[in-house]
């Protein structure tokens, strides 16, 4: 019959045994190749598998439409229905705006780099002075900061109102669905909100 020390000897012996096991399993999972799905399945269907979303961008409904009838930098009148499959980045500014003019440099960027994407700017032009209804001003600022992407007269304030929008600027996401998915008032936040393109466009 054993005694109480050589059981001791023999639970220890045990012990380490399987702490030393228990290191090598931990050494293989953590140099094995990461989790693969076959080529056959989806993207959804994989994420789902993962247990992972896109995007933790929160979806805040159908963004209302675009109610302007003058467009500069566009043959068309544009409407987010049209522009279904699309990512629509929409910012609400006025060319007499210092801080709006400070945000531009970054959306003329993002223009340049994900139209081909499937990003599409559109400037929503709401004037807060007289001088800037003028639409050959606005036609006169737009050559002048270099503006390339599509911008709209709202003179009337019909899609600034229907945005229920209060600052310049203010940047607004829309995701292929025509859904809102994010906002931004005023300056900073650029790689923020260049993230959050770039997930609404890999969506």
């Amino acid at each position: 019959m054993l005694d109480v020390s050589e059981v001791m000897v023999m639970i220890n012996h045990l012990i380490r045994k399987a702490l030393v096991i228990s290191i090598i399993l931990v050494l293989i999972v953590s140099c094995s190749p990461g989790l693969t799905y076959p080529n056959s399945l989806n993207d959804e269907t994989r994420q789902a598998i993962i247990g992972i979303t896109q995007t933790s961008m929160p979806d805040l409904g159908v963004a209302p439409e675009l109610e302007t009838t003058t467009w500069v930098n566009s043959d068309n009148i544009l409407r987010l229905k049209d522009l279904s499959g699309k990512v629509v980045l929409l910012n609400m500014w006025t060319f007499g705006c210092v801080n709006c003019r400070n945000v531009l440099p970054h959306l003329i960027e993002w223009h340049n780099t994900y139209e081909d994407d499937g990003l599409v700017v559109i400037g929503n032009h709401f004037p807060e002075f007289e001088y800037e209804k003028d639409l050959n001003n606005l036609k006169d600022a737009i050559i002048n900061l270099g503006i390339e992407y599509a911008v709209t007269q709202d003179n009337e304030g019909s899609t600034w109102r229907a945005y229920k929008n209060i600052y310049w600027p203010t940047i607004y996401l829309i995701d292929k669905n025509g859904h809102l998915r994010y906002s931004h008032i005023g300056e900073g936040s650029y790689s923020e909100t260049e993230t959050a393109i770039q997930e609404l466009l890999n969506e």
